[in-house]
């Protein structure tokens, strides 16, 4: 992924762009008016895309004001939900605070009979004693616990039938869609229904991934300073892990069953051998491992996420089943989506590249050799606690499928050999040894930072196709010494 945090990962996701150039760097952060997303490019195909689930789109209001965009027109509703119709947003997280009351989760609940202000908070994801008492299903604590909500009732079944009913309506209809069908789960609150809360058990939990040495002397102090946070001490705790991750597992169980479900749905319907099926990520999760929870850094279990792709054309028959260990972004499924409905990546503005040719089995020509993934911790108590400035809060990671370099400006950079050591254990940033790694990987990610996408209005044809020829003819003499040069330089252009 292009940043291990959701909101920059998924407008990367969602522009085929690197977060330096989306300028989406954090939960929150407005996508700038104007920025093309996927939904822009498939409009322009004739294809309805539509969100069902959460995005962490932020509107950039400030901007529609000043450009006169009202936020309820089409224009307005599209620019704020990330060029998706929003057919139903909801971000999955309603904390105390009157715009959640209202969201459609919330609603469907209150519909249903639940009580109360906000029953995605005191029924879907809050948890029942022995007793019969209400738990917080925000503490960790009460993560084996059933939620107060039936099964039926909680997030990832209702934002599969609200699928299905989009599926409905556009094929009623014979539309050509695109549907970013996206789950919050497995998500804190760390909390799931029956029968999934006790599915799995303590004795299931893989041993957490971490050495003592990660956290020695040596550590890399921004690593250091993310491994005290609170939430790092505590999923460094084995009691933590046993309690929270069999429900994380039971999560996950969820989303498997609601999928087998929606494809089920898609076979009855007759479509499953006419739609192309993505299964990704915006990060992963370290659950303990590394002595951190959460995400933010760049190791393999937050920034390599899966990514399963169904492919029902016959020239993908070969490739069915297998694996493709070729160096992939984020952003290269937005060409990919583009390419399938039968367009063009506008190159000037899209960073990533299709991976439709490996499904079929081909190689491209000069695929990337790296990949890159940024991180703005800004908005983290680690910035207080380093004593940086907000715009030093930056890292980069450059990988080249065994060296994983990460740049921290300020501090020494960090080294991964994940050939020797694939569980980064051992950070070689300050190996002597390592010098010429070091200075290559570097290189590496000067190269990449050189290379921006910044010019988005002007498409590469249209300057391609620019000769002076057009300032001749239009009068505009820059550089000739008298009339016979401007004669002989337009006899030579057949003007």
């Amino acid at each position: 992924v292009q940043s291990p945090v959701c909101g920059p990962s998924r407008m990367s996701y969602y522009t085929g762009r690197y977060m330096r150039s989306h300028g989406a760097n954090w939960n929150g952060f407005p996508l700038r008016i104007g920025e093309p997303t996927l939904g822009d490019h498939l409009r322009k195909l004739g294809v309805r895309t539509a969100l069902v689930g959460k995005t962490h789109m932020t509107s950039d209001d400030e901007g529609m004001q000043r450009l006169g965009i009202d936020p309820g027109s089409i224009i307005g509703v599209l620019a704020s939900e990330c060029g998706f119709e929003p057919f139903d947003r909801d971000d999955g997280l309603h904390p105390r605070g009157r715009k959640h009351k209202s969201a459609p989760f919330n609603a469907y609940l209150k519909a249903k009979g639940y009580e109360g202000d906000n029953p995605w908070e005191t029924h879907a994801n809050s948890g029942v004693a022995e007793d019969g008492s209400q738990q917080n299903g925000w503490l960790l604590v009460h993560a084996d616990k059933a939620t107060r909500a039936p099964e039926e009732d909680t997030e990832t079944p209702w934002t599969t039938r609200e699928a299905m009913r989009f599926i409905d309506e556009a094929e009623a209809k014979g539309e050509n869609w695109c549907l970013h069908l996206s789950y919050i789960k497995p998500h804190w609150p760390y909390i799931a229904p029956a029968p999934y809360h006790d599915m799995f058990d303590a004795s299931q939990v893989l041993p957490a991934v971490r050495a003592e040495s990660e956290r020695g002397n040596d550590a890399h102090p921004v690593y250091r300073a993310f491994m005290d946070l609170r939430v790092s001490r505590n999923f460094s705790r084995d009691e933590v892990r046993e309690r929270v991750i069999p429900t994380y597992m039971g999560l996950i169980k969820q989303i498997d069953d609601q999928l087998g479900l929606l494809f089920k749905f898609l076979k009855d319907k007759g479509i499953e051998d006419n739609t192309l099926i993505v299964f990704t990520s915006d990060h992963g999760d370290y659950l303990g491992d590394h002595w951190l929870g959460e995400k933010d850094l760049f190791h393999e279990v937050s920034v390599k996420v899966p990514m399963i792709v169904v492919d029902p054309s016959p020239s993908a028959d070969g490739t069915r089943g297998t694996v493709c260990d070729a160096l992939m972004e984020g952003i290269d499924l937005t060409p990919t989506f583009i390419e399938y409905f039968g367009g063009a990546s506008p190159r000037h503005i899209v960073e990533g590249r299709s991976i439709a040719p490996w499904l079929r089995g081909e190689t491209p020509a000069s695929w990337r050799t790296h990949v890159f993934s940024e991180y703005d911790y800004s908005m983290q108590d680690v910035r207080g606690a380093l004593g940086l400035p907000v715009d030093k809060c930056h890292l980069f990671m450059c990988f080249d499928g065994r060296w994983k370099y990460i740049h921290a400006p300020g501090f020494r950079p960090m080294l991964f050999d994940l050939e020797n050591d694939p569980k980064e254990l051992r950070d070689l940033g300050g190996d002597p040894a390592s010098q010429s790694v070091l200075a290559r990987m570097r290189d590496a990610l000067m190269e990449w930072s050189l290379t921006d996408h910044n010019r988005i209005t002007t498409p590469d044809a249209k300057i391609e196709g620019y000769s002076s020829a057009a300032q001749l003819k239009s009068g505009i003499l820059i550089g000739y010494w008298d009339e016979a040069e401007v004669e002989e330089a337009r006899r030579k252009l057949g003007l």
